[in-house]
């Protein structure tokens, strides 16, 4: 997903100014695809200077209402159906699970409790929004739950798998890993200190 299509989306529902956008996006698509008010102001100007939208309205002190053309809603229908989904490709947190045996049991314990903790939080954030959340018959409230559910089952999942591998990094197994690359490291360091040491004899 891109700001470009999401800013699309948006106004395919109904014309909308610079600030309402914003409301939107803070109240439906900020834990999907989060834009600040520069950004989307700046590809409002994008859209509108490649004809997919076009100012519809003037209001008080400047104020625009921006509607989306035929030609920005040809191009939502084609991100929509013709374009694949890119996804997450990377991962940060789990990135640093691969390498977790470089600490110890008890710090690679620690780091996936820290990440239960914080699934637990957005699940729980995620519920108080969709019990609060005024849900109408519009487009992004209907839709906009499908996504709500995503997160939250999601948010459960992390959670729960968290928990487990927490488990998992104190069983022997793990331990023998993480044993096995601390002694690695050791030898690495003891050869690095003998290269330094003849080195330095050298100069002497």
């Amino acid at each position: 997903m891109s700001l470009r299509h999401a800013v699309l989306g948006l106004l395919a529902e109904s014309p909308a100014s610079g600030y309402d956008l914003m409301k939107l996006f803070n109240a439906s698509l900020a834990n999907v695809w989060p834009a600040t008010q520069s950004q989307v102001y700046g590809e409002l100007t994008k859209l509108t200077t490649a004809g997919l939208v076009e100012v519809a309205a003037h209001g008080a002190r400047g104020r625009k209402e921006y509607a989306i053309t035929e030609d920005g809603l040809t191009e939502l229908r084609h991100w929509l159906t013709d374009v694949e989904p890119s996804g997450p490709q990377r991962h940060d947190g789990l990135l640093r699970v691969f390498f977790l045996g470089i600490v110890t049991p008890l710090e690679a314990q620690t780091y996936l409790l820290h990440q239960a903790e914080r699934a637990a939080r957005n699940h729980a954030a995620l519920e108080h929004l969709e019990k609060t959340a005024t849900w109408d018959e519009e487009m992004i409230s209907v839709y906009g739950r499908l996504t709500m559910e995503y997160g939250l089952r999601l948010s459960a999942a992390e959670e729960e798998w968290a928990r487990w591998a927490a488990e998992e990094v104190t069983s022997a197994k793990a331990r023998k890993a993480s044993a096995l690359a601390q002694e690695q490291h050791k030898g690495l360091t003891k050869g690095q200190d003998k290269k330094q040491g003849k080195e330095q004899d050298n100069t002497e």
